[in-house]
């Protein structure tokens, strides 16, 4: 008899955490090694709110919290959701979760039954299809073009909607390709699910405040209010406030779904660390000026990565319109062969090839359901960046 339960067989690990690790190791080994591969930001926790966590401290905030949350924490949630999106929801219609993973998962343990279906646009974040297999569903992953931006588009949404189809997953500035939906673009989308009273949709909103130019971001309930009774909006404070490690997400929604997810994280975790809830307490609720700096910064580096990923031989990198990431096409390199004497056969090969020959390590597109393409995390230096897509160019030039 296995002692490995059969579900664990149709999941496999990170790919971007197995990336990560690898360029590790061989840093261990002494190479010199540029990691892209992680989705983080090189910013540290802001003063305030660090400062918010050693006051929780002191205070003696460390007993057990309540599973969805602490009260501040929940009402500032609901302030939140309210200021910057226009959407109404009371403190009792949201929930802490340790990590917007955990949010996640939580929905779908409490919703899925055994065949129900969850539509996923590719390229997709690495945890969304496994997190649906783990909990008893079944992924539908719908391929999304560069031609339109990576953006699901409505008759191809409308082609996946079964009679099983229970959520439909976006994410929106996406990671991988960063890309980000225009409220026009958006209002095609919850057009098809009006007309599905039966489907939810689960919006991952983690890189809301990281959108460049003059793009304004908007969110599926935002754009059809008839939705908001069959929405789960998800955000966390790791991207926007650099708070990572904290490990705190969060969610609004109907009131029935908010207790089913609090009832399965009550035989889960529990709640959240109390010390991370008042800090992220003061980060809704504190100063909000440095977002806006940082996102300048970023802007910067995409700007940077895109050109110098655009002057090197057979890739091409459309700019993203959010996020920290952008998602090259490397279809012009395969077929050809790297320095080592293998033949590129897949972006896997690619990316793996770039990280023997150069010392750059990225993330292959198959990772993320949707290639030949690779991603790159720009949440680094400006000169490591340069110095990073001038190997890239250096390793396309060398193919033959």
């Amino acid at each position: 008899m296995a002692f490995i339960a059969d579900t664990l067989s149709r999941v496999k690990p990170s790919a971007t955490i197995s990336v990560t690790q690898k360029a590790r190791d061989l840093k261990a080994q002494g190479r010199n090694i540029i990691s892209l591969s992680v989705g983080e930001p090189d910013f540290d926790t802001p003063d305030n709110i660090k400062q918010a966590a050693i006051e929780a401290i002191q205070r003696g905030e460390t007993k057990y919290p309540p599973v969805s949350g602490i009260v501040p924490l929940r009402e500032a949630i609901a302030a939140k959701f309210k200021r910057e999106n226009g959407l109404d929801y009371k403190p009792t219609q949201t929930i802490v979760c340790t990590g917007g993973k955990q949010v996640l998962f939580n929905a779908f343990l409490a919703t899925l039954n055994p065949g129900d279906e969850v539509v996923i646009p590719a390229p997709y974040w690495v945890s969304y299809p496994d997190m649906v297999l783990l909990t008893g569903g079944t992924p539908v992953v719908v391929q999304t073009t560069m031609a339109h931006g990576f953006k699901l588009q409505a008759e191809d949404l409308e082609r996946a909607i079964t009679p099983r189809t229970k959520w439909v997953l976006l994410n929106s500035p996406s990671n991988p390709s960063g890309a980000a939906y225009t409220e026009a673009e958006l209002k095609a989308v919850t057009d098809v699910l009006m007309r599905y009273p039966d489907v939810w949709v689960l919006t991952d909103d983690m890189y809301e405040h990281l959108v460049y130019g003059d793009f304004v971001f908007t969110t599926p309930a935002q754009i059809e209010p008839n939705l908001m009774d069959r929405t789960l909006t998800m955000n966390g404070v790791s991207k926007s406030y650099a708070m990572t490690g904290w490990r705190i997400g969060y969610a609004a929604g109907p009131e029935k779904l908010i207790k089913a997810m609090d009832m399965v994280q009550g035989q889960q975790t529990s709640g959240a660390c109390t010390i991370s809830q008042w800090a992220s307490v003061e980060a809704l609720n504190g100063p909000q000026h440095f977002i806006a700096e940082r996102r300048n910064a970023f802007e910067v580096r995409r700007d940077l990565v895109v050109s110098m990923l655009n002057q090197a031989k057979d890739l091409v990198c459309p700019s993203p319109e959010g996020a920290f990431y952008v998602y090259p096409s490397c279809a012009g390199t395969i077929g050809k062969t790297a320095p080592s004497g293998k033949r590129i056969e897949n972006d896997e090969d690619f990316v793996s090839e770039l990280l023997e020959a150069e010392g750059v390590a990225a993330v292959h597109g198959a990772a993320f359901g949707s290639g030949p393409n690779f991603r790159i995390s720009y949440a680094t230096s400006n000169a490591l960046l340069e110095e990073a897509c001038a190997k890239i160019q250096r390793f396309t030039a060398s193919l033959r």
